[in-house]
């Protein structure tokens, strides 16, 4: 028997766009899963995902009219349960042999036929039988209600369809949308299939205005995105779809000349192609008057409001000029092109008005209005919190002029964050909530302050979202540092911890931007002070005890930007598992040491040795590092003294420096006389006084190895 391509097609009115892409994808992918597990495909058959507005669709080839009969062995029972002591079949095994459809017209030979087969410590029955294999038209419709059931559906509609009976009536259907067409096609045949109320056909709706016959009759399944496009005047392919809408931008833009260029933006190119199934883009403007706006305002609003393209000059500047994606290409585009400019002037005079009106009022006028709105229930209002916010960065302000930083943005830094969330009272913000920080930063220009105060207000944010940058000076470092500390204390000391998959208050974000400036900005700042001067900035019996979920919290945050920087989870133990490692800006240094280290051939022995004399230490309880030589009398440990006493030194000397990855490469010198140590010296001694001078030996080894890190963790 041959196989055939199959093709499903569900029509239906105009889909969520933000979920579309998902939709096509989820759907194609549980049909295709699902005709597999029935035999009906193979693990070669290539699944092909379609979805635009008003369809869902998936290509499968290599479908099986029908799946080949398959042999079962079932399990039945022990044979002391099956079997009586003159070996007739129990009332247990009839009953159990009639359920699975076994012929019992002769219960001797029924009984005969089955097998027997150790099972554990005693011996079972086993029935053989063989299964029919599922046909197409049944497997498929399992398939479909399964792939429909299975749907990431954001929120479900409920419909009326006329029952399709000899009594009028309706019955109540909840899908995504109203569905109005079926198509399932295996080669050019039908499979008769029912979902939704609707009957599968070969026949499908085009474009809604532009499609070139009505309704579209499909030939076979190989013919649907050819057929779509010609006669239906529809890219049914997302994929494609999207390609060629980022192809017309371009053309457009590189049409216009001047080096501009359409913003980037993969959300809103994903938005629109799930908007449109025949995009045609059209270049629009508007009046020059309204770039005296923030270009973030009116990129926004041209964005999130109009699903428009705006255009940047070559260095990065908005234009009065923006692109637009219609959905039907018009030999005359002026009526479309002029209805999107005035669609678009309102909204673009609403953010002029809002610019204008805000600047009225200073920042530093708005301070007090926060008193007024609440941050919390439980952790009052947003003044309070930025007062918290200014303690916390004067307290880490003090902590970077003590580590020898230089302390000139301590005042600028106090201005920063008591200005930091006053743009929530602007007319701006209320309209465009996106824009805190970057609104406020606009407006600390406008009020004549300076630019490191007016950048560490937009800054105070970052970053925002993975991989987005850090604050530029480090008066927005600060800043962001308190902001998100203050965040952290308050949320976990009452009680709202992020959830496998709910954090709300985007927890995990502010955990990653505390550890990523610790890191990155290389601050000489201790992650325990930090938790405590957060956790001291607010009022007594606010919070509870939350300091050490707190420390857990970010601990783990830490391994896991650690581990998605490359390293290994061996590497990231050794680092973070070092004596007195407090300033994690030391940490990418020792990561890279521990890396060089384990390229040495001396390394996994000194691992290996490390971990053993680490379990030694912990058997003996507290060991004093002293050593006599008096007390040294075998060769071995003579041997090691001697070369700790020569290699050691030189190792802390360079640790000292900063220069971890020489540091343990000179520590490497070790092996020989470690391995002969264990090889010729019973550490244990029957006498103390030798037993405990040979702890502290393994003791002063052991400090000075696991400065850099615990080597103890690169062991096998």
């Amino acid at each position: 028997m041959t196989t055939q391509n199959l093709l499903v097609e569900l029509f239906v009115e105009e889909l969520p766009p933000k979920a579309l892409r998902k939709l096509g994808d989820a759907f194609a992918g549980v049909l295709a899963e699902q005709l597999r597990a029935l035999g009906l495909a193979t693990d070669e058959s290539v699944v092909t995902a379609y979805a635009s507005p008003r369809r869902l669709a998936a290509h499968i080839s290599h479908v099986w009219l029908k799946a080949d009969d398959k042999a079962v062995q079932q399990k039945l029972m022990p044979v002391s349960v099956g079997l009586n002591a003159a070996g007739e079949a129990t009332p247990a095994l009839l009953k159990k042999l009639q359920a699975l459809g076994a012929d019992l017209s002769d219960p001797i030979a029924a009984v005969a036929a089955l097998k027997r087969a150790p099972d554990g410590k005693a011996e079972a029955l086993f029935y053989d039988s063989l299964v029919t294999g599922a046909t197409l038209d049944t497997g498929l419709q399992k398939a479909l209600e399964e792939a429909l059931a299975k749907l990431p559906i954001p929120k479900v509609m409920s419909y009326q369809l006329e029952t399709d009976c000899e009594l009028p009536g309706w019955t109540s259907v909840n899908f995504v949308r109203p569905a109005h067409g079926l198509v399932a096609l295996h080669g050019s045949t039908v499979v008769p299939v029912k979902v939704l109320g609707l009957k599968a056909g070969n026949t499908t709706h085009g474009h809604r205005f532009e499609a070139a016959v009505h309704p579209v009759v499909l030939a076979d399944a190989d013919s649907y995105a050819v057929t779509m496009e010609i006669d239906g005047a529809v890219i049914a392919s997302f994929a494609q779809r999207k390609a060629e809408i980022a192809r017309q931008l371009l053309d457009a833009a590189a049409e216009l000349g001047g080096g501009v260029q359409p913003i980037e933006d993969d959300e809103l190119l994903d938005e629109v192609t799930a908007l449109v199934e025949r995009p045609n883009v059209l270049v629009c403007e508007f009046e020059t008057e309204f770039l005296g706006v923030p270009q973030e305002c009116l990129i926004l609003t041209m964005k999130a409001n109009q699903k428009y393209f705006p255009l940047l000059d070559a260095g990065g500047k908005l234009t009065n000029r923006f692109l637009v994606v219609s959905n039907i290409s018009p030999i005359d585009a002026s009526a479309v092109i002029g209805g999107n400019e005035r669609v678009v002037r309102p909204r673009l005079a609403d953010a002029k008005f809002f610019f204008d009106q805000d600047r009225k009022k200073t920042l530093e006028s708005r301070v007090a209005g926060l008193d007024k709105v609440v941050y919390h229930n439980k952790l009052k209002s947003q003044g309070e919190r930025v007062g918290r916010v200014r303690q916390i960065a004067r307290d880490i302000a003090r902590l970077l002029n003590d580590a020898g930083v230089t302390d000139a943005y301590s005042l600028n830094a106090d201005n920063a964050a008591m200005l930091s969330k006053a743009d929530l009272l602007t007319d701006m913000v209320g309209e465009f909530p996106e824009l805190q920080g970057t609104m406020g930063r606009y407006y600390a220009l406008n009020d004549g302050l300076s630019q490191d105060v007016a950048d560490a207000i937009e800054d105070h944010y970052k970053p925002r979202f993975a991989g987005d940058a850090l604050p530029r000076g480090m008066t927005g470092v600060v800043v962001a540092l308190a902001d998100k500390l203050e965040t952290l204390a308050g949320m976990f000391g009452i009680g709202n911890l992020p959830t496998g998959d709910k954090d709300p208050f985007a927890l995990r974000r502010h955990a990653l931007g505390v550890i990523r400036m610790l890191v990155e900005k290389n601050l000489p700042l201790q992650f325990a002070e930090l938790t405590n001067i957060a956790f001291a900035a607010f009022p007594r019996g606010m919070l509870g005890d939350a300091h050490s979920d707190v420390s857990i919290f970010l601990f783990e945050r830490l391994k896991g930007y650690l581990k998605d920087g490359g390293y290994s989870p061996n590497e990231v133990d050794a680092a973070l598992n070092a004596p007195a490692m407090s300033v994690w800006a030391d940490i990418p240094p020792r990561l890279a040491a521990v890396r060089s280290f384990a390229l040495l051939p001396e390394a996994p022995a000194l691992a290996a040795a490390n971990k053993r004399i680490g379990n030694i230490l912990k058997k003996a309880q507290e060991v004093d590092p002293h050593v006599s030589e008096l007390l040294l009398k075998e060769p071995a440990e003579i041997a090691l003294y001697a070369a700790m006493k020569d290699i050691v030194p030189a190792a802390n000397a360079q640790f000292d420096a900063g220069d971890y990855a020489a540091s343990l490469q000179t520590l490497a010198a070790l092996r020989a006389p470690v391995d002969a140590f264990f090889d010729g010296v019973m550490v244990n001694a029957e006498e103390l006084d030798l037993r405990l001078n040979r702890q502290g030996l393994l003791k002063s080894l052991h400090d000075a190895m696991n400065r850099v890190a615990d080597l103890s963790r690169l062991a096998a």
